[in-house]
């Protein structure tokens, strides 16, 4: 043990003649760790719900969206090899998206039909029940054409127009290839297979699966696709795979992938998480105030210990480095025991997700949580950091006391 880790220990533990001393030591203490744990569980909160929001959009959408210019796909068994040669993509799946109005006994809600191949989907959805999508939608490719047509809807948009697994549904797809263009689209008829449940408003409220033959078949469009949904193995690349797939099909299509689609939201979230951890920084800087407080009342108390240190020998620099000790020890208290405090809070918001969020509002019906061992280990420099820049001031006023100060002061 170095000698001014020794004498930094030993003005720790020694009772002082002031009693405000190790009172205010405690409180800063005290504070440093409070700082510490409320930014811990909120920027658990925000790094959480950045990670599930990015899960749940990735679980329903596709990594890339391929798309020709203002016209369905025709021969899209063929473009789809092309897609499948392309360097870092996983999986391809033809799509037909469809707008409609639902009619049921429980009112009426417009919907947005998405017809999937179930041999090559790769939808990733809570259900209800012990169901699963694809073999759902796997079975509704060998309805009747002319029958009704096996649906997997929101469990939002279901409850809007109360019905549930069993019932029936009226649809008119808009925009369906008519004989005469002159007449409106006819209804049509769908039944509820099943509900999924992603936790997202926007998803469970609007949404619902149809086989893609089916939906080609309601749609007047049998032979043809709206695009492509691609998966790729690092989502955090899609640009540059997105390039190799254009290089592939040529000019006349056009290609959108996730980060583009919610990037404003994404960059909304960052922005706050770094605004979080700005402002909740301010709690441990008025914490330190308290460091230097109390290290500034321990040099006055101090005086005569100092010089008698300085006396047999002891250089400035030694005195100096004994309060940053005393600075940093506090420091490294207070970070430890806010940690603790803090991993013991994010764990029950983990385990016990009691928080509930308006869907329609927070895209998320609960308050996820992640913490991330770079936001760990830059919220304890920071706050080390900070202590010891607190401590800086006082370290430096006891380094340029002078032997006969302490003859001096009684």
């Amino acid at each position: 043990m170095s000698f001014e880790t020794f004498v930094a220990r030993r003005f720790l533990k020694i009772k002082s003649r002031r009693k405000l001393v190790p009172l205010i030591t405690i409180l800063a203490t005290l504070g440093v760790a409070v700082g510490v744990m409320v930014l811990i569980v909120v920027i658990a909160v925000m790094t959480g719900f950045q990670s599930e929001l990015k899960r749940r959009i990735l679980g329903i959408e596709a990594h890339l969206t391929v798309m020709r210019y203002n016209e369905w796909v025709q021969d899209y068994p063929g473009e789809m090899r092309k897609i499948e040669q392309v360097a870092g993509v996983t999986s391809v799946q033809p799509h037909v998206y469809a707008q409609g109005m639902l009619r049921a006994a429980g009112g009426l809600s417009a919907v947005m039909l998405k017809g999937i191949d179930p041999e090559r989907a790769q939808v990733r959805v809570r259900m209800r029940g012990d169901h699963d999508l694809n073999a759902l939608l796997r079975q509704a490719g060998t309805e009747d054409p002319q029958g009704a047509a096996d649906v997997v809807l929101g469990k939002v948009l279901a409850d809007k127009l109360k019905v549930g697994v069993g019932d029936g549904l009226l649809v008119m797809v808009v925009g369906a290839q008519q004989a005469d263009p002159r007449q409106l689209p006819g209804m049509q008829r769908l039944k509820v297979v099943g509900l999924f449940d992603t936790g997202m408003h926007q998803y469970d409220g609007v949404m619902g699966f149809v086989n893609l033959k089916r939906l080609q078949h309601m749609a007047g469009t049998t032979d043809r696709v709206n695009g492509f949904e691609v998966r790729v193995d690092d989502v955090e690349q899609v640009e540059e795979i997105g390039r190799r797939i254009l290089g592939q099909l040529g000019p006349n299509y056009w290609i959108s992938d996730w980060k583009y689609m919610h990037r404003n939201l994404f960059h909304m979230l960052g922005l706050q998480k770094l605004m979080m951890y700005v402002i909740l920084t301010l709690i441990i800087v008025v914490a330190s105030f308290n460091i230097a407080s109390a290290l500034i009342m321990m040099v006055k108390d101090k005086v005569k210990d100092i010089a008698i240190l300085k006396v047999m020998g002891a250089s400035s620099r030694s005195i100096q480095s004994i309060f940053l000790r005393k600075g940093l020890a506090i420091g490294l208290v207070g970070i430890c025991l806010g940690i603790c405090g803090g991993l013991i809070l994010y764990l029950i918001l983990d385990r016990y997700p009691f928080i509930e969020l308006p869907g329609d509002v927070y895209f998320l019906t609960t308050l996820p949580v992640r913490i991330s061992p770079v936001d760990l280990t830059l919220i304890a420099l920071g706050t080390l950091v900070i202590c010891v820049a607190a401590s800086l001031y006082p370290a430096l006023q006891a380094a340029k006391l002078k032997p006969v100060d302490g003859v001096r002061f009684r």
